[in-house]
C-alpha cells in the first residue's frame, strides 16, 4: 500500500470550550499559545471547561483531515491508549490511523484543553499522556517507507523516543524515494531544540514554520533567518500574520499575499494552511500556486469553529483558478 502523504506526530483529542479573558487569567493560561501541562492541572482545566466539545486533534492529525478533504490517500502514526478516548479517536481520526490503540500500561490517551476567546484566539493546555511514549516501533517499513511525502510534528522531540520515531520515519520515507519535512510547531519547541532543528532544516526536504519560529530557529530578525534558511533548507515556507507568506528555495523568494479574514476560530489555521501547501506540494503544482493553496485552506478553517475543514477545499481551489 502507497501512500500521498504520511504524517507522525501526537494523537490527542481536542476538548473545546469558550472562554474570556478574566477566565483565562483566573485559571492562569497564557492566551494564544499551546502549553504543557501535567495531568493533575489537564484534570483541573477539564472539570473547569463549560460546554466542552470533543474531536480528533493534534496538529499534523488535522492536516492529515484536510488533505483527505481533498482525496489524497495519507496514513497517521501515532500512539493512542486502549481507552475510551482513545477508541474515540481511532475511530474518528479521519486520516489511516496505522497503530491500533495500546492496551495495559498506565498513560491514558493525550488530550488537549482549548480554550477560544471572543476573538478567536484559542489558548491551548496538552497532557500528552500516551502520545509520549511515541518509539520507533510504532512506525512501520510498509507505512513510511512507501510515503510520496512525510509531515513530522516538531513536538515530537520533547521525548528521545519520539525524536527516535521521527528519524526512523524520515530515512525510510526519503530511502524509498519520498521527501520529508517537518513543521517547526511553536517557538517554544524550537527554543527547547534548536540545534537538532538547525540540523533537521539542512537534512530534510521542505521546513514550514511561521515568523517567529524562523526567528527563533536563527536568533534573529525574520529577514536575516530566512536569508540563512535560504543556505540551510530545501525548501522553508514562512507564514505571517496578516502578511504575504514566503517560500524561499535556493535564491528564490516567491511571496504569496494573504486576505485578511476576521477569525471566528483560529484552532487550526496552521495545521491547514500546512494541508493546502503539501496538497500543492505532493501534486507538483508551483511553489506559488501551493502557497495560495494553503492560504485558502487556513481562511476556509478560521471561518468557522473546529480545526478541521467543512468545506469542500477542491472546490474553492477552483473558484480561485487554483485548479
Amino acid at each position: 500500500m502507497n501512500f500521498d502523504v504520511v504524517g507522525i506526530g501526537n494523537a490527542i483529542v481536542d476538548v473545546i470550550a469558550r472562554a474570556d479573558d478574566s477566565f483565562l487569567d483566573l485559571m492562569g493560561i497564557e492566551k494564544g499559545i499551546m502549553q504543557l501541562v501535567e495531568r493533575e492541572r489537564g484534570e483541573l482545566l477539564y472539570a473547569a471547561m463549560k460546554d466542552r466539545v470533543q474531536a480528533p486533534g493534534g496538529s499534523v492529525a488535522n492536516t492529515l483531515a484536510g488533505l483527505g478533504n481533498l482525496g489524497l490517500k495519507t496514513g497517521f502514526i501515532g500512539r493512542v491508549h486502549d481507552d475510551a478516548l482513545g477508541r474515540f479517536y481511532a475511530d474518528a481520526v479521519g486520516a489511516g490511523f496505522v497503530n491500533a490503540p495500546v492496551p495495559g500500561g498506565e498513560l491514558p490517551t493525550s488530550r488537549s484543553m482549548i480554550f477560544v476567546s471572543p476573538d478567536g484566539e484559542r489558548s491551548m493546555n496538552t497532557y500528552l499522556g500516551i502520545s509520549s511514549e511515541l518509539g520507533p516501533e510504532d512506525v512501520g517499513d510498509d507505512v513510511a517507507g512507501t510515503a510520496s511525502v512525510l509531515f513530522l510534528e516538531g513536538y515530537l522531540f520533547d521525548k528521545d523516543k519520539g525524536k527516535a520515531a521521527f528519524q526512523r520515519a524520515a530515512r525510510l520515507c526519503r530511502e524509498g524515494g519520498g521527501r520529508a519535512g517537518i513543521a517547526l510547531s511553536d517557538p517554544f519547541c524550537v527554543d527547547r531544540h534548536r540545534p537538532d532543528f538547525r540540523h533537521l532544516v539542512k537534512e530534510l526536504d521542505y521546513v514550514i514554520g511561521n515568523e517567529h519560529e524562523w526567528e527563533s530557529l536563527y536568533q534573529t530578525d525574520l529577514s536575516t533567518a530566512l536569508e540563512q534558511a535560504a543556505q540551510d533548507a530545501g525548501l522553508a515556507v514562512c507564514t505571517r500574520s496578516g502578511h504575504d507568506v514566503l517560500l524561499v528555495k535556493g535564491g528564490d523568494t516567491v511571496s504569496v499575499p494573504v486576505t485578511p479574514v476576521k477569525p471566528v476560530d483560529a484552532t487550526g489555521a496552521g495545521d491547514q494552511f500546512a494541508a493546502g501547501f503539501l496538497y500543492g506540494y505532493a501534486t507538483g503544482t508551483t511553489l506559488d500556486v501551493a502557497g495560495r493553496m494553503g492560504c485558502v485552506a487556513a481562511a476556509e478553517v478560521i471561518s468557522h469553529y473546529g480545526a478541521r475543514p467543512e468545506a469542500d477545499l477542491k472546490t474553492l481551489f477552483r473558484d480561485a483558478g487554483l485548479l
